[in-house]
């Protein structure tokens, strides 16, 4: 009996043992580790934040943002691709819907969208409808790409020009100065950040803290 006893006794003081070295380990040195790593050299573990000249938070270098104005009213911005949820055909801003339409090609309301989108923007940049690129009627797989192709960039530099009382070569170069190559050199596309022109073209939060 004495025998048994103390054997359940060394198990037991084994077992102890063995959780509180696990429970250090991974419940305190490995999150510390992977939270310390995380944080060296990068900024993605906060949320990749955007700050303004004054150094308030406006944003995410990775999400998306397509600022509205009310309708009617002079449109001084930048706009991003179609972001958020796809319920609305212009999906108006709302990074909190992320999400993809989940409709092929041949969908016809899709199809419907592309062209309403289409119609919306060409008479916003005073183009005709043909030159609207792709890009511009259509939104990533996330609904929060927070880049644009150089050519809606470009479509929008006139706009631009007249809304914020800068020439379109002022216009042209703020774009250049925010637009970044293929990954790698070969990856991808060349691609302008939607958010990063804004805040260069002087648009920003009212107030921060």
């Amino acid at each position: 009996m004495n025998t048994l006893l103390s054997g359940f006794l060394r198990q037991c003081v084994a077992a102890v043992g063995v959780l509180l070295a696990l429970t250090v380990v991974l419940g305190a040195a490995y999150p510390a580790a992977v939270w310390a790593v995380s944080r060296i050299g990068s900024a993605s573990a906060e949320g990749s934040q955007t700050h303004d000249a004054r150094g308030c938070e406006v944003g995410s270098s990775l999400i998306g943002i397509d600022p509205q104005v009310p309708a009617g009213q002079p449109d001084p911005y930048l706009h991003a691709r179609v972001i958020g949820s796809a319920d609305d055909p212009m999906a108006p801003g709302d990074p909190s819907a992320s999400a993809a339409s989940n409709k092929g090609p041949n969908n016809e309301d899709l199809l419907a969208w592309i062209e309403q989108r289409r119609t919306t923007i060409a008479e916003r940049e005073r183009v005709s409808a043909s030159a609207v690129p792709t890009d511009a009627v259509t939104g990533s797989g996330s609904g929060l790409d927070p880049d644009i192709s150089p050519e809606y960039a470009q479509l929008q530099v006139p706009r631009l020009a007249r809304e914020n009382q800068k020439s379109p070569a002022e216009i042209e170069r703020i774009i250049d100065e925010h637009t970044s190559g293929r990954q790698l050199g070969f990856l991808g596309q060349p691609r302008v950040n939607v958010l990063e022109v804004n805040l260069a073209l002087g648009h920003t939060v009212p107030s921060c803290p």
